[in-house]
């Protein structure tokens, strides 16, 4: 592979948190494993909760963790006219183009970074996600060489015009589901020759024991919730419904919390709602084997790293019918149920997963879906995936590996 390819993210940390920012680590790392040559291009901004006006970095070049990190500084920000839009944008109210054009404009942008990037339009560049100035403007430097890793999600920035043009102008766009890429497709007009479906790589190489979890934390006979506490990831959703399926059923199941943000429990439910924060990495392989189904109550995924890491478990997982991705996994691969109302949440935490999860849990070891930690037959070590993008919709990129042992079916379907 003669050119270098950049990805180019708002922010890169190896341990930030964010759904893109860990898409970003993780398939940067497998490629540079693969023998490709790789940049990171980004910010000097911490991390998305940081202040988007602070170069908290220092520019230049790093290697952070064998990745190669190249920063430039923010150009100041009007915080108070972006906030002013974006609030209609999360609340759902109509926005002029006049404001799509103010949202773009007071976004996170680095005119050095577009600079670097005319400098070196001879290169390949990826941007990840979709919403944020430093792809939207990089990407018009160059739309020729620039793929767009837009982690999508139906919400009211993928309906900007400003968006809907950066996706129909670019070289390709490369989704992380076949759901992600239908969404992709009803919005925007789309040539499918330049589209791909690629997966996300996951990190198979760990196992877990849920005794070792009950032993240390004294908690068994639970449910567990994985990722930010935060109302777009339906936190606050779980809650609620929890405190209802308590007070309906009776039942002893403790639902338990892993992770950043903020949470809100009602006093009266502190002893069966659960937040433990950040766990150790181990500890948080170990919870996913302990718990009797991992719950994923959010609507906006383009992937999820935490349901394949609760497969990986061996556990099955409980996700929000409103998201297409997550339900269409577990129709894919019997791995889990799902909802959408209080009425069929109740079913699931309270009759179906419990009765169900032996088989579950059976059809998913017998199609590869999750880990074995016994070492029995079947289950190889993990392979690695040439992805075979088409070399005239993206060139040079006929060599991108990943590593994942499930879940097939999306890697062959487009």
């Amino acid at each position: 592979m003669n050119s270098k390819l950049n990805f180019v993210i708002p922010w890169y940390g190896d341990n930030i948190p964010g759904g893109a920012e860990s898409l970003c680590r993780g398939v940067v790392k497998a490629l540079i494993g693969s023998g490709c040559s790789v940049e990171i291009l980004t910010t000097c901004v911490q991390q998305f909760t940081s202040d988007w006006n602070l170069n908290f970095h220092p520019e230049g070049r790093t290697v952070e963790g064998g990745v190669p990190v190249r920063r430039f500084a923010v150009r100041t920000r009007d915080v108070a006219r972006f906030d002013q839009v974006n609030y209609k944008l999360i609340h759902n109210l109509p926005i002029t183009p006049e404001e799509e054009q103010v949202f773009v404009e007071e976004m996170i942008n680095s005119p050095a970074l577009y600079e670097y990037i005319d400098r070196n339009r001879n290169e390949v560049f990826f941007f990840v996600p979709y919403m944020f100035g430093t792809t939207y403007w990089g990407s018009m430097v160059c739309p020729e060489r620039s793929i767009l890793i837009p982690c999508l999600h139906d919400e009211a920035y993928a309906r900007m015009q400003p968006f809907r043009n950066m996706c129909e102008r670019v070289r390709g766009l490369v989704f992380n589901s076949i759901e992600e890429q239908r969404l992709a497709q009803r919005l925007y007009s789309l040539n499918p020759d330049r589209l791909a479906v690629v997966g996300v790589p996951v990190n198979c190489d760990w196992n877990s024991d849920p005794r070792r979890f009950q032993r240390k934390y004294g908690i068994s006979n639970f449910f567990l919730y994985a990722g930010r506490t935060e109302k777009g990831k339906g936190a606050d959703l779980l809650v609620d419904y929890y405190c209802r399926f308590l007070d309906d059923t009776q039942r002893q199941e403790q639902l338990v919390f892993i992770g950043g943000g903020e949470l809100d429990i009602p006093q009266r439910y502190q002893s069966r709602i659960l937040k433990l924060g950040f766990l150790p990495v181990q500890d948080k392989y170990d919870a996913y084997a302990a718990a009797t189904a991992l719950c994923v109550p959010s609507i906006m995924e383009s992937f999820s790293i935490v349901t394949m890491e609760s497969w990986l478990a061996g556990r099955p997982v409980v996700v929000n019918a409103q998201c297409a991705v997550t339900k269409d996994f577990c129709l894919e691969s019997n791995g889990g149920l799902y909802f959408s109302d209080y009425a069929e949440d109740n079913t699931s935490c309270g009759t179906s997963i419990p009765e169900q999860s032996r088989k579950i849990i059976f059809d998913l070891s017998n199609s590869g879906s999750s880990a074995d930690h016994s070492g029995s037959p079947g289950f190889d070590a993990f392979r690695p995936r040439w992805l075979g993008c088409h070399e005239n919709t993206f060139p040079g990129l006929q060599n991108i590996m990943t590593h994942r042992r499930f879940m097939d079916k999306y890697e062959t379907r487009s």
